[in-house]
């Protein structure tokens, strides 16, 4: 079980989604106070795996953290908290940006609130003269409107005392099954520290991979990662993260069941290797999983059975072409005719394959997956299952996250995807935890 109540500093949670940068924390051996979060599915999840479900009498807050103070906190701690969370990125992400673009002139990125909300994170966290502090976004956050976000927040803090800086982590060198890069402000008050080490990887890539050689501008505050040692074991693969979870759908004829996320399934097999027993290891009952529910779309589950580990939406669409032609053959349907057009409708995805390009890919076994995103709770295109037919699970996008098989969801599926595609992996929360934790011995 984790220990709930640390000798370590309290813990406040802000942007907090559905509590993966707290649980790293929690895991770390911190104590989770309290937190905030505007989304209310999101905020009830966070509140039952960091609270309800061990006894505590304390939850995270559903409230719009840009309209209050930081009393709303202060029946929740009992002394100057670490404070941790990661302001919305939408404003700065690529797709965040041309969906915005797209919306009209009124809504251009800089003109999105949601791009200066990393200010009421900074507001509250000197507000409660916090010992520590934790943001967590995207690398497109440091170009936003020509003004380096991670930059200005590490510099507003160092005014105020405390040793800081920021840095770009992938998360599958902290063993998260995920090629996921993201920038992490890290703080320290400096009567505290005038020192930080940066998070220890875990693990390492293969020789093969090629690192992006990003180039930030206006970075005095910015710090390299550390590189993985040789010695360490490799990223953990989507076939090491998920092997052992229940088969849903191994043929594109098998019976579609939409799975409630509370239904239980026995696992296929024992934990092949440590990160499935790390992620099994609080399960109760020891053999059974929930969240196992993943997305009925009848008309792509041919199409996704020959596609091959790697392929995007070019070949999908070939495949149905293919797939198509023959049902044509098979009923002497005859192009440009009624039944012709109906057909195709029903066989064949009607996607741009210019703007689809990248948005259909099948899982490769032998590799970390590719990132996961809050565009899960629209469709699982992104991310099709390596071996079955299918989208990914909720389960299986969670196991892709470090989320632990007993983290619940207790909301629909287009929400439980949202939730994970928007999170802090818990696994590389835990390491960042760990790279603070030793200023609070």
């Amino acid at each position: 079980m984790l220990n709930l109540k640390s000798k370590y500093s309290e813990v406040i949670d802000l942007f907090s989604g559905c509590g993966g940068l707290a649980l790293g924390f929690l895991q770390a051996g911190f104590s989770i106070s309290t937190g905030i979060e505007i989304d209310e599915s999101a905020q009830l999840t966070a509140s039952y795996n960091l609270h309800w479900r061990h006894g505590k009498d304390s939850e995270h807050l559903n409230l719009d953290i840009s309209k209050v103070d930081t009393t709303v906190f202060h029946k929740f701690i009992e002394s100057n908290p670490i404070v941790i969370g990661g302001p919305p990125c939408q404003a700065y992400s690529l797709a965040g940006r041309a969906k915005l673009r797209s919306l009209g002139d009124d809504r251009v990125p800089t003109k999105d609130k949601r791009g200066y909300l990393y200010q009421d994170f900074l507001r509250h966290a000197l507000e409660l003269d916090a010992k520590a502090v934790v943001m967590e976004n995207v690398p497109e956050s440091t170009n936003y409107d020509n003004k380096n976000i991670p930059e200005i927040v590490c510099e507003e803090l160092h005014n105020a005392g405390y040793t800081a800086y920021w840095t770009l982590l992938n998360a599958a060198d902290y063993g998260v099954p995920q090629t996921r890069e993201r920038i992490f402000v890290i703080a320290v008050k400096k009567e505290i520290t005038t020192e930080l080490y940066l998070p220890i990887p875990t693990h390492r890539p293969w020789c093969s991979y090629i690192r992006k050689h990003r180039i930030f501008k206006n970075a005095q505050y910015y710090r390299p990662a550390l590189e993985p040692s040789e010695h360490l074991p490799c990223w953990v693969t989507v076939k090491e993260a998920i092997s052992d979870l229940p088969s849903l759908f191994p043929t594109p004829k098998s019976p579609y069941n939409l799975n409630k996320l509370n239904m239980v399934l026995p696992y296929i097999s024992d934990p092949q290797n440590i990160f499935q027993e790390t992620m099994r290891k609080n399960v109760m009952p020891k053999h059974l999983a929930t969240g196992h529910a993943f997305r009925k779309t009848i008309r792509d589950f041919p199409i996704f059975a020959k596609m091959n580990p790697g392929d995007n939406y070019i070949q999908a669409q070939k495949i149905a072409m293919v797939l198509f032609e023959q049902e044509c053959n098979r009923l002497n349907i005859k192009p440009n005719t009624e039944n012709y057009e109906e057909l195709k409708k029903k066989m064949v995805p009607p996607y741009s394959s210019e703007k689809f390009l990248s948005k259909w890919k099948k899982l490769q076994l032998d590799r970390p997956s590719h990132t996961l995103v809050a565009h899960l709770s629209n469709d699982t295109y992104s991310h099709i299952h390596p071996w079955e037919p299918r989208g990914i699970s909720v389960r299986e996008a969670a196991r892709l996250q470090s989320f632990p098989d007993d983290f619940l969801f207790n909301c629909t599926m287009g929400e439980a995807f949202k939730q994970i595609g928007n999170a802090v992996p818990p696994l590389l929360a835990q390491a960042i935890a760990k790279s603070i934790k030793p200023y609070f011995d």
